[in-house]
């Protein structure tokens, strides 16, 4: 791939460039913006360091609540060896090899930007590694987001040493290795460069970049979902109309609104049933605009913070541009916390509104007609009676994650880092609430796949496209069968974003 398709750090970031390189393996280069921006700030700090007489947090001083101890030069670099080694204390699973990519072109997008003071060396290695293939283990716990996400980003510079091991083509190879395997040799730190490369908040931002993108892609298979869950009830699509949604035009709904009439366009289920007795909906049904609108709303708030947050100097000391060095707090990681903590919530009402519909469509009492649990020869057959209890029970779950991380706070480092974000942690209960929400929507799409065809009459434009698509890979239920399967092949078809992408060529035709 040439450097013109290639992600050139040091320049804009957005969440599609970091999925690009975290997921599809998109090469990265350092871009001639970037390496002037290296030189400058690095050139200050030498400046500095030519004077013996000055002291400076995180050049020639401790860390944390050691910064008024002063390093003479000639320990400088075992400083920062050291700083690496005792910053390396993260615990449990290693962080999705997606994750650790993204994060590894964080951390050198962060140092392009110049404010860090760093050689360009340490940029090149970092992005010889990402470019090979070769993945710092890095585990997923131990940060509590201010001073940035030290521990994990400890575990990346740990590799860059050569004390580190890392994944290379799906083998554990130790820090040597792993640096012979990428054609380099173990990096010797300069002044500054290991505080360098761990303070900020690449930790979090590089599992919320790629979940936020997952997100998008799951509030659009909602709408499907939901939209084919009204076809198997013989809801309404009145609620949808656009002037109710204009009395109240926030824009989620706006988008909401507008994708469910085109789902449900020329429904001859809907078209069944125009002139039927019942008045309203279920909420779940009658409210998707409202609830599935309000997600989109959320998400694009967290998105447009991320976005800010991938362009942004979160290293302390900066190297200003006027010459100074000064410390501050940009590590913090209030801001994408409290980004991901919403996020989270947003994705957990939908997953809620998801498993109502579900239970309605099992229910023979709000159901419209169908069987109980969908089961033909219900009794001898029990149906879709569990379906319901699963999707219950990743609702419970989410709602137990959404409790806000970042209002909780412990302090640490003796009292000075007196005020933590957690970001960490709220990004990590954002991927698993994605990953709930993930198999909920599988679980609805599954049932209400079955009661679209015991109504045995075409639906929507784009539920009928769905419906034609799922049933590649879900046989029609003649009684009962381990269903887990079934689910699993849908939620592949989600995750894929292959449901969400043959509708959407369905409803362009």
């Amino acid at each position: 791939m040439s450097d013109l398709e290639a992600v050139r750090v040091g320049e804009e970031l957005n969440i599609q460039s970091v999925v690009a390189v975290a997921c599809h393996r998109v090469p990265v280069v350092l871009g001639e913006k970037g390496r002037s921006a290296l030189r400058r700030a690095r050139g200050v700090v030498d400046g500095f360091l030519a004077d013996t007489a000055l002291a400076r947090y995180g050049i020639n001083t401790g860390f944390g609540a050691l910064a008024e101890t002063r390093i003479s030069n000639e320990d400088l670099s075992e400083l920062q060896h050291r700083l690496i080694r005792s910053h390396a204390v993260g615990v449990g699973q290693p962080l999705s090899r997606e994750a650790t990519r993204a994060l590894m072109l964080l951390r050198a997008n962060v140092l392009c930007l110049g404010y860090s003071g760093v050689r360009e060396l340490v940029v090149e290695r970092l992005l010889a590694l990402l470019n090979a293939g070769v993945h710092p283990l890095i585990p997923s716990q131990g940060s509590v987001g201010a001073s940035g996400d030290l521990a994990p980003l400890a575990h990346l510079a740990l590799t860059l040493i050569g004390e580190g091991p890392a994944e290379f083509e799906g083998e554990i190879l130790d820090g040597p290795q792993a640096l012979m395997a990428a054609g380099c040799e173990p990096l010797r730190l300069g002044a500054k460069e290991g505080l360098a490369l761990i303070n900020g908040t690449q930790g979090m931002l590089a599992i919320g970049s790629i979940v936020l993108d997952r997100a998008a892609t799951l509030v659009a298979s909602a709408d499907i979902t939901g939209a084919m869950s009204l076809e198997a009830l013989m809801g309404s699509v009145a609620p949808f109309d656009e002037a109710i949604i204009q009395a109240r035009p926030h824009q989620g709904a706006l988008a909401s609104a507008s994708h469910l009439r085109r789902l449900l366009a020329d429904s001859s289920i809907i078209a069944s049933h125009k002139d039927c007795s019942e008045v309203q909906d279920a909420y779940s049904l009658r409210c998707m605009p409202q609830v599935h609108g309000s997600t989109r709303d959320l998400l694009a708030f967290a998105e447009g913070v991320v976005n800010v947050e991938l362009n942004s100097a979160t290293d302390n000391p900066l190297i200003l541009p006027d010459g100074r060095i000064q410390s501050g707090g940009n590590f913090h990681g209030q801001p994408v916390a409290a980004a991901l903590d919403v996020a989270t919530m947003a994705l957990t009402d939908l997953g809620s509104i998801a498993e109502r519909r579900l239970a309605q469509m099992v229910d023979p009492s709000l159901n419209r007609g169908l069987p109980p649990f969908l089961a033909l020869n219900s009794g001898l057959n029990s149906g879709f009676m569990m379906a319901q209890v699963t999707a219950a029970a990743l609702v419970c779950e989410s709602r137990a994650l959404c409790q806000p991380k970042s209002v909780d706070t412990i302090p640490t480092s003796a009292d000075r880092e007196d005020h933590v974000s957690m970001g960490m942690i709220s990004a990590r209960h954002l991927k698993m609430v994605a990953n709930h929400l993930e198999h909920i929507l599988s679980i609805e799409a599954v049932v209400a796949l079955e009661g679209i065809r015991q109504r045995g009459l075409r639906a929507g434009i784009g539920v009928q496209a769905a419906v034609t698509l799922l049933s590649e890979v879900v046989p029609e239920v003649t009684e009962d069968r381990p269903f887990y399967r079934d689910f699993e092949a849908v939620r592949q078809v989600i995750a894929s974003g292959d449901l969400l992408s043959v509708v959407e060529a369905a409803l362009e035709c």
